[in-house]
């Protein structure tokens, strides 16, 4: 094996945590992240392939990533996605391999996905509301993400819900979303609610931040106790007295934990994304697609690397023409 290269930004930060989106498509139409008839999928010849996933994390594993989460849209919606995991988990410098997915498709892949040493799940889920499950998301697949739920606790594979807390629609949820860390050994997270769905910022000021949202939960729950954050965490965890899980609250769109973000991304189209709130710092795909040697693409990723902006917000400010956010977290990679 190459010696590996340990891929430092330009302000000092480590990074070794590739977020890939295998897809721009999705089966359900979470208002937060897509308007609802949709957006405008790209044709697949538009996608980078199974072959140019691979060739990428080879290339990106030997500049030092060695974790790799699954994004989509919704992975399962691709076909044959397990045979890529299965490539993907022989790649000698990737150790950690993670999915995220809102669980519709992904009951019939636990087991495989067990085998396969996929280290843990995030699964989508802003309610344990059946009607309000269907009001966020526009389609009535609560009983098939609940059966994902259970299938992945009876596997024994480390599980993560990720619940974005939204202004007049699942408020009510938060506590008994953080009850379930009672009989269950989940890890839930509530995020912040951004803008990247696919028509912009919903409201004039942000009312359910990651202070609200906590100050919430203590207050159901005075005894709740801070668990030491590993040093790249997006969240602020704790946990609670007696409770087999624990908790935590992202702040996604107040932007603290920049100043340790160690993870990239790259969209379904092979565009590079250095943070989530800019519009895209390199075309990997045309890279990939141009018939120039592994050395020159890594020579492009380094320099990607080394004018990566400090934070969201100055990330967010280079956007071209101050753009606004407004495009779908389906097309950028949630």
């Amino acid at each position: 094996m190459p010696e590996k290269t340990k891929i430092m930004d330009n302000h000092g930060r480590p990074v070794n945590y590739l977020r890939l989106a295998v897809t721009d498509r999705c089966n359900l139409r979470c208002f937060y992240c897509m308007p609802e008839e949709g957006i405008q999928y790209l044709p697949k010849k538009e996608l980078l392939t199974y072959e140019e996933m691979l060739r990428l994390v080879e290339i990106l594993g030997e500049l030092g990533i060695d974790k790799v989460r699954i994004t989509g849209g919704e992975p399962f919606v691709r076909r044959d996605l397990m045979k890529f995991l299965k490539n993907l988990s022989q790649i000698d410098y990737i150790k950690e391999i993670v999915i995220t997915t809102n669980g519709v498709l992904a009951a019939p892949y636990i087991a495989e996905l067990k085998s396969l040493g996929i280290k843990s799940i995030n699964l989508s889920l802003d309610t344990l509301d059946k009607e309000r499950f269907f009001s966020i998301t526009r389609r009535d697949e609560f009983e098939k993400v609940n059966e994902t739920f259970h299938t992945i606790l009876k596997h024994k594979i480390p599980l993560k819900l990720n619940t974005v807390v939204m202004e007049g629609q699942n408020e009510e949820d938060i506590l008994p979303i953080v009850e379930l860390t009672k009989q269950y050994p989940v890890s839930v997270r509530f995020i912040e609610e951004m803008p990247f769905n696919g028509e912009g910022a919903k409201y004039p000021q942000l009312k359910w931040t990651y202070i609200k949202i906590l100050d919430h939960i203590r207050e159901a729950y005075p005894s709740l106790q801070k668990l030491e954050d590993d040093p790249h965490s997006t969240s602020y965890n704790y946990s609670i007295p007696g409770h087999l899980g624990d908790f935590g609250v992202i702040a996604a769109f107040s932007r603290t934990f920049c100043g340790s973000c160690n993870r990239i991304r790259v969209t379904a189209q092979g565009t590079l994304k250095t943070c989530l709130y800019d519009q895209g710092v390199l075309d990997i795909k045309q890279l990939l697609r141009s018939g120039d040697d592994n050395s020159i693409i890594k020579s492009a990723l380094l320099r990607a690397f080394g004018n990566r902006a400090k934070d969201g917000y100055e990330a967010e400010a280079n956007r071209s023409s101050n753009t606004p956010i407004s495009e779908s977290m389906s097309t950028i990679g949630g």
